[in-house]
């Protein structure tokens, strides 16, 4: 593991009820990068794997559906955004002191294959697509075991705050 829950909370801006990440397995760039040293470009082709334990407790599952549990497809698609934070991860000098301004600006296509229920262990894996200045795009898919769960392709904003 790469990051630990506390390393996330770090990082991210998220908090409990709305922080879908436990941990962070692994952050990849398809190039070399200069470890502490911000550059957007740098991210096209960064692959995060993260993870997370769906809590049979989420508050979400009372009204979702009540004796037949499922977790929304919107919450799968923001958990895949909070994984892509970490594509800048490594670019930063001291991630455990940095404000990120993000957010999600558009999902062009998503896909819930299977429903996600409370106890499940996830991989999300994200990839950076596209880099555009601050706009990222990326694609995250979701397995449970070898199971592809859902996946979906979006549009976000990543910078840091100075």
């Amino acid at each position: 593991m790469l990051i630990d829950k506390d390393g996330v909370i770090a990082f991210i801006p998220h908090r409990d009820p709305f922080l879908f990440i436990d941990s962070i397995e692994s952050v990849d760039y398809e190039s070399e990068v200069e470890i502490g040293v911000y550059n957007p470009k740098s991210v096209m082709g960064a692959k995060v794997i993260a993870h997370y334990h769906v809590p049979e407790s989420l508050e979400i599952f009372k009204g979702h559906f009540p004796g037949n549990p499922v977790l929304p497809g919107v919450i799968q698609t923001e958990m895949t955004a909070q994984a892509s934070t970490f594509t800048l991860y490594k670019l930063v000098k001291d991630p455990k002191n940095v404000k990120l301004n993000v957010a999600l600006l558009n999902v062009t296509q998503s896909k819930y294959r299977k429903p996600v229920k409370p106890g499940m262990s996830l991989k999300l894996i994200v990839t950076c697509t596209r880099v555009r200045g601050k706009m990222m795009n990326y694609e995250g898919q979701i397995y449970c075991g070898e199971d592809l769960m859902s996946e979906t392709a979006f549009m976000a904003t990543v910078s840091i705050e100075d």
